[in-house]
């Protein structure tokens, strides 16, 4: 049974604190201590989470990215609630969620792993490289700018190709029914360990994704007099200077999703949610 669990709630969505409350009721009353805390204050929560054996994620897609980065590179699992619109990652609705989380609890469901990417880059010379955690996908592009920028490619050290395009994607599995699904990206399993390279409306330029391996080293060199832009998850954003190099590999960390139903259901839900997707293009993150 699991002791310690924690729970990320959308700050935004009304229906997120009642939900929390009563949540953290339950847990207690199973014998388990509980903390709070909201998705996007989700920095408060390191202190937290020693001793946490589960995580509950309150919101949409866009609150599990959160609850996955900051537990990184804990191996904690998520589960989710969806409280949004579309809900790719979620697993419960919310009347599912009271009736089944004791049995979660209590030490039942399936553990499903995900893949992670990590990102470096220098802010400046002289300056120390930052590193990220995403679980969607790294974006190089343009920032502030509305013209194109060029975008050096260089895959294991060899030159692929110098885009002149809104910007690079680079993703997971799991990034794979995000951004690049909607830049023209291929689905991949959620289980697969491959990255992949999607260029975004590209200029006279090979516009088709690319599936690398799980091993490959990925440089972005951004191109451009008036700035760019590194985006992780769609949630951070970072100004990079002209000729910045950013460097994507998968991850040593990866996410864990607590679920109910074995991965294999997958592709019973993936076309219930494409759809979902395009009656709610602007669903709520």
């Amino acid at each position: 049974m699991f002791k310690r669990v924690g729970i990320y709630y959308h700050p935004l969505i009304e229906a997120a604190r009642p939900l929390m409350l009563r949540l953290e009721s339950l847990i207690e009353r199973s014998g388990a201590a509980c903390w709070t805390c909201s998705a996007w204050e989700a920095e408060k929560s390191l202190g937290l989470l020693a001793g946490t054996e589960l995580v509950l994620s309150l919101g949409g897609d866009g609150t599990i990215l959160r609850a996955a980065r900051a537990i990184a590179p804990r191996r904690i699992p998520i589960l989710g609630i969806n409280l949004g619109k579309l809900g790719f990652m979620t697993q419960l609705d919310p009347s599912e969620a009271v009736e089944k989380l004791p049995h979660f609890l209590h030490g039942e469901g399936y553990q499903e792993e995900r893949t992670m990417l990590q990102a470096e880059y220098l802010p400046e010379p002289g300056m120390s490289v930052q590193s990220f955690h995403a679980l969607n996908d790294v974006f190089v592009g343009r920032g502030r700018s509305t013209r194109a920028i060029e975008i050096k490619v260089t895959i294991d050290g060899e030159p692929l190709n110098t885009y002149k395009t809104d910007g690079v994607i680079a993703a997971t599995a799991t990034g794979s029914t995000a951004y690049t699904l909607a830049a023209g990206g291929p689905i991949l399993h959620p289980q697969a360990r491959e990255i992949v390279l999607q260029p975004v409306a590209p200029h006279l330029s090979l516009h088709n994704a690319l599936v690398l391996p799980h091993t490959a080293v990925i440089e972005l060199e951004a191109r451009s007099e008036r700035g760019a832009l590194l985006g992780i998850d769609g949630q951070i954003d970072l100004d990079l200077r002209n000729h910045s190099v950013v460097t994507v590999r998968l991850s040593e960390d990866s996410t864990i999703f607590l679920k109910d139903k074995p991965t294999s259901f997958w592709y019973r839900t993936l076309m219930k949610k494409l759809q979902g997707r395009n009656e709610n293009p602007h669903a709520r993150q």
